[in-house]
């Protein structure tokens, strides 16, 4: 399973040496949770079990809440009232759906940026990271899906505007777009695609999960130092590990306790706090809302794809060298991809030979303002758009681009790392092992 050396699993009863012969189950679920873990991995390390429950939680509710739901424009809003209404815990299996989706979010976005401060995306994990970002992208598209299946207001116009924006691509946008609908508009046709796929995708996302913890099972996780696990021998690989199972395995469902503490007290007590009052309208072609909101993992996204206006340079630029091909419609879709494009090449934008973030000095600094410039994104994708808002967001977009197109190459040119621990083991020691106050180096 993994190329740290350590013991595998060796049948002893007659039965289990029949069983392994023949389908060597026991001995791969074995080799999965006693895989040897660095063990300094500390508490951002945790949010895998939270995905792993999220996305169980969807599949157990969605196909719950798919034997009471209709999908049918005339039909659907009413049937999503039923389960509140007249379904036994309906409301409750609903509410679960609704903020489970906000969970996996925040869950995938902690993971995804602890990644990037630790530099898990770096090789021999390039894969895991292409992986990781393919489930992300599913994950975004499956929730968009979703949010047009209740039938609301921001339903069926959210599904209005960012269809549309697959009509701007040049020469096949309005076919691809027709496609994506069924037809001419957001109507039946197009509640019954996103319908199909939304209960199909969660299943492709989960095998991709199983093809992602393959991916750092093979080559290993990733830790705080980024130094890799001694590989010599078994001897060696266990002083800079520990087995998963029992220890990483309490830890991070200690993590995942604490965590649906606030989930469960935000399901219970507020459960339509991250939603839009609108939603609870039914769909009107005929009145269009005054502000149209995405969910608020869309949202810094989604301030991305507003930045880039007629009036700004660098899209009048690209709409004169392209002869008017490239127009601001056209070129926000292509930031708003592009942006999502950027974090799955950071693989081959940063050049620093240090991993892990926490010894770069320069990086630490770009890094957080990377953090700071996410949340003001996610801010201005609320807001309308007018000004200051889109001054802000124009702003805010080139940062984004440019830390990952300029600062992460430039920072592996000019920064100076601090010295790295020579193994994990030391570095373990260093901040848990027993040491005089002399000697001993404080935790971060």
């Amino acid at each position: 399973m993994s190329g740290i050396p350590h013991d595998h699993y060796e049948p002893k009863t007659g039965a289990e040496k029949w069983l392994h012969s023949r389908l060597p189950i026991v001995g791969l679920i074995y080799d999965t949770i006693m895989i040897p873990t660095p063990k300094n991995l500390n508490w951002w390390w945790i949010w895998g079990i939270v995905l792993a429950f999220c996305l169980a939680l969807q599949i157990v509710t969605g196909i719950v809440l798919v034997m009471h739901y209709t999908p049918h424009v005339d039909m659907a809003f009413a049937s999503v009232e039923h389960i509140m209404r007249n379904v036994n815990g309906g409301h409750m299996l609903r509410y679960l759906h609704m903020n489970g989706a906000s969970l996996f979010f925040v869950a995938v976005y902690i993971h995804i940026f602890r990644g990037l401060y630790y530099g898990s995306y770096k090789a021999p994990r390039e894969i895991t990271w292409i992986v990781g970002m393919l489930i992300y992208l599913l994950m975004m598209g499956t929730a968009f899906m979703g949010y047009v299946l209740p039938w609301g207001q921001m339903s069926f116009w959210g599904a209005t505007v960012i269809t549309g924006l697959f009509g701007a691509i040049p020469f096949i946008g309005e076919a691809i777009q027709t496609w994506l609908l069924g037809g001419p508009a957001v109507d039946n046709a197009t509640l019954n695609r996103f319908f199909s796929l939304h209960y199909l995708l969660p299943f492709v996302i989960a095998a991709l999960v199983i093809v992602h913890i393959w991916a750092f099972h093979t080559t290993g996780n990733n830790n705080p130092t980024g130094v890799d696990v001694r590989r010599g021998s078994k001897e060696e690989a266990k002083k800079d590990t520990l087995p998963f199972w029992p220890y990483f395995v309490i830890k991070d469902f200690l993590g995942l306790a604490v965590v649906l503490v606030i989930f469960w007290a935000i399901v219970g007590f507020m459960p339509n706090y991250l939603g839009h009052p609108d939603n609870y309208i039914e769909a009107n072609p005929l009145v269009t809302p005054a502000h149209i909101v995405p969910e608020w993992y869309f949202l810094p996204f989604y301030a991305i794809l507003r930045a880039f206006t007629s009036e700004v340079w660098v899209v009048q630029f690209a709409s004169f060298i392209t002869g008017g091909i490239i127009d601001a419609k056209f070129f926000g879709v292509i930031a708003m991809f592009g942006a999502i494009l950027a974090m799955a090449l950071a693989p081959w934008l940063d050049t620093s030979n240090v991993r892990s973030g926490r010894y770069r000095p320069m990086f630490k600094w770009w890094f957080a303002l990377l953090i700071v410039d996410f949340f003001a994104l996610m801010w201005l994708g609320a807001m309308p758009a007018e000004e200051p808002y889109a001054s802000f967001s124009l702003i805010a977009s080139a940062y984004w681009f440019g830390y990952f197109f300029v600062i992460l190459p430039l920072l592996g040119v000019i920064e100076k790392p601090l010295a790295q621990p020579a193994t994990i083991e030391e570095d373990f020691d260093a901040h848990y092992g027993k040491k005089s106050s002399a000697d001993a180096t404080p935790a971060e």
